[in-house]
């Protein structure tokens, strides 16, 4: 099924909870809702060849603005 495509109010809106959690000491728990917020694909690329693709995705980071600007056989590539 394919995500719909996170708005920036949406993306702030995570910010501000996960800044909220880390002020509260829950940094790992902030660390994950910030995960949530997709990477711009132009960083993903960036991110892929400095890093690897396994490193992205065990890491748990969103990368579905990459998956549907450059299609899920480049994340696996």
């Amino acid at each position: 099924m394919k995500q719909k495509k996170m708005t920036e109010r949406e993306k702030a809106d995570i910010a501000m909870k996960a800044f909220a959690l880390e002020d509260e000491g829950k940094k790992e728990e902030a660390d994950r809702l910030l995960k949530t917020i997709p990477i711009p694909a132009y960083l993903v690329k960036i991110l892929k060849e400095q890093f690897g693709i396994d490193y992205l995705i065990s890491g748990g980071y969103n990368l579905s603005e990459a998956e549907a600007e450059f299609g899920q056989e480049w994340l696996a590539s």
